[in-house]
């Protein structure tokens, strides 16, 4: 029987943070989106992640979530420890089959945060490889659950107000 290779699934991600860089500030939420041949929806994951201790929140952060708090107040409802959103991150990431490759969109630093809490507390990177959003065409951002954030029309699927 020949060895049938899976078809890989992107997967798109979304974070909110409270400041610029991963370990000094925390990753508030993580919402992802896989997708498999053809662009079609496999699955999505969304989790609230508890503040990193002694992670602060960064000057520029406090001044846009000031300005958002129904928003701030939505990640923080149901938020769960960092390691338990990590290690079920990468489960779930696995139980995509195949080489799931992380979407990345080179002026957002999603990826970073991802990246960090991925290899911190699961101890290890669960996709293949990156693939540039922007050679993307059946790949849209997760939708995210936030006023301050929703999508702008500009004809970019992959434009995102600040979040």
């Amino acid at each position: 029987m020949p060895l049938v290779s899976q078809a890989s699934s992107y997967v798109t991600t979304h974070v909110h943070t409270d400041g610029p860089i991963p370990g000094p500030h925390s990753l508030l939420s993580l919402i992802s989106t896989a997708y498999g041949a053809g662009g079609i929806v496999i699955g999505t994951f969304t989790a609230n992640l508890r503040e990193l201790p002694g992670a602060t929140l960064h000057p520029a952060a406090l001044e846009n979530w000031r300005s958002r708090a129904e928003d701030w107040l939505l990640t923080r409802r149901s938020a769960r420890p960092p390691g338990q959103v990590a290690n079920a991150y990468a489960a779930w990431v696995d139980d995509l089959g195949g080489r799931p490759q992380f979407v990345v969109d080179p002026a957002e630093p999603d990826h970073l945060f991802v990246y960090w809490y991925l290899q911190r507390f699961a101890g290890r990177w669960p996709f293949a490889g990156l693939v540039p959003a922007f050679t993307a065409t059946a790949w849209a951002p997760p939708p995210c659950p936030l006023s301050g954030c929703r999508p702008v029309d500009t004809g970019d699927r992959h434009a995102v107000a600040a979040a």
